[in-house]
Order: structure tokens, then sequence, then C-alpha cells
């Protein structure tokens, strides 16, 4: 592959750019103390993870826009019971101000969510995030059952983070999503970090479930957690189902770092070319939300 031109250099790839579906924009106040956390690293950081992107959310939009991405979510997620709204409501008025930006929403097991999760969907929501590790709480959590079949039917893809990095507990395992899957099979599931550290069995679900997908978020790195070179093989075969997602604003790293990771692994198994690349980088994300 030739080196990357244009602003992160895919052009040569024949696509107009980069396809981010795991970028975060939270309410300034909510963002504050998602970064403090990671400050602190806390019990659910689990090590030093130093923020690099911290400007505005004007500056941090063009930054993006500067890296040559040209459309990317906002994934709030809710960490307790009554902030979903709050930050749907945040994220409505932030992708009516940000043309690439893709409307996204978040939900919790409450009283009230296949409501608010309807509404969201029928006000034009294309993806929610959800983060089990954090929220703490289980994917098939009774309160979620009719806003799971409204999911499945509705088509709208979620995010979620439910693989055990970088600090697993109660909630996180392949196990979780599985049991979902068992009961909603056509749901349109994005496994956040291809699911690390459990990427075997997150892969064993993305083969098994047409509609599941992973994202490459922070995967391929020199910081998160180290992906095994005897599943590089199996990254081909799963050619349609990844997307490419970054974890910004929240890199201890420069956003082309994981850019380089995913260029390394072309010519490492058949199948993993450019062709493939361009597929993770936009292709998969535009066919599954729109370009």
């Amino acid at each position: 592959m030739t080196q990357p031109s244009g602003s992160l250099g895919f052009a040569d790839l024949g696509i107009p750019g980069l396809y981010d579906v795991h970028v975060h924009f939270l309410p300034p106040n909510i963002q504050a103390a998602v970064w403090r956390e990671f400050d602190q690293a806390g019990p659910k950081i689990g090590r030093e993870w130093p923020i690099r992107y911290r400007g505005s959310v004007a500056e941090r939009v063009e930054q993006l826009r500067g890296f040559g991405v040209r459309k990317f979510s906002a994934l709030p997620y809710a960490h307790r019971p009554g902030v979903a709204t709050y930050l749907n409501d945040w994220a409505r008025t932030f992708a009516a101000e940000v043309p690439e930006n893709l409307r996204s929403a978040t939900f919790y097991p409450e009283t009230g969510v296949a409501q608010y999760v309807a509404d969201a969907v029928a006000d034009g929501v294309e993806l929610f995030k959800l983060h089990t590790q954090v929220g703490e709480f289980l994917l098939d959590d009774p309160r979620l059952m009719e806003t799971w079949e409204l999911l499945e039917d509705a088509g709208t893809p979620i995010v979620v983070h439910v693989g055990s990095g970088p600090v697993g507990n109660a909630f996180t395992g392949p196990e979780h999503l599985e049991r979902l899957l068992r009961l909603f099979g056509d749901l349109r599931v994005i496994v956040a970090h291809l699911g690390a550290p459990e990427f075997a069995e997150f892969f064993d679900l993305a083969e098994t479930y047409e509609h599941t997908r992973l994202d490459t978020t922070m995967v391929f790195t020199d910081f998160f957690v180290p992906f095994p070179d005897r599943l590089v093989p199996r990254l081909a075969g799963l050619g349609d189902k990844i997307l490419y997602g970054s974890d910004f604003p929240n890199l201890p790293y420069d956003y082309r770092h994981q850019l380089d990771g995913l260029a390394g692994l072309l010519g490492r198994a058949p199948g993993l070319d450019e062709e493939w690349l361009a597929k993770v980088c936009w292709h998969n994300a535009a066919a599954l939300l729109g370009e």
C-alpha cells in the first residue's frame, strides 16, 4: 500500500475519507466528568490514560475534519438511570449543527425506556450506544425486552461495549451478548473494540449472526489489549462486518496511530488487502448507516 495521501492518506483507496463510527461528543459537564475518571485512572480505567484531545466541541469537530473524517458518531452513553434523555437531547442539537455527525443516542434499563427509545427512533436517531461496563447492567435486563424488540424491528444499529477491556466486571463478556442474540438475533449490533480482550468469542458471534458487526476502536495500537497473531486471518473473513472506530477524543496517542496499525495488517493474511481496508474505513459503515 502506498502511504496515505490527503488528510490521513486513504484517498488512494478510492474512498472519500474516513467513516468513524466510534467517536464521543458529550455535554461539556458530562465530558469533564468522564475525563476526570480517565485522569484518576479509576477502577474502570485500570491504568494511566492521558487524554490527548481536550479542546472545545468546535475545536474537536475541526480536528476530525482535518484528519479526513467525513462521517462520525457522537455516542453518548448513560451511566445511571435518569440521564439518557438529557444526553439524547444534547446529541440532537449537536447533530443539527454538525452535518457530518450521525444522530446518536443512548438508553438505560429504567422506567419509560421503551417509550423514549421509540420517540428517538421516530425522530431520526441513526445510532445508539450502550456501555455495560460503565452502566453496570445486563443486556438482557427484563426492562429492556420491549426496547430490543423495537430496535430489532426498526433496524437501528447499536454500538455495544460489552467486552471486558480495559477492565472487566460482572456485566462484560461475550456470554451477555450471546444471551441477547439468542432472543433477538436480527439486532444490528456493533461490538466495540472488536470485543477485546475476548476477540475470538465475539468473532464467533459475528460469524453466527448475520447482523452482528464489530468496530476496530483502539485495537492494533501499542496501548490497548494486544491482538493475537493467530486471529489475524479471521479478520479477512469478517471483512464485510468490521467498521472503523477510534474512540476520539479519549485517545492517549495521535489519531493516526490506529490507522497505521490497520495499514500494517495488509498482506499478513490472504484477503487483507487495500479492498479490505477500504471496506473497513468507509464502505461497510456507509452501507449500514448511509453516506
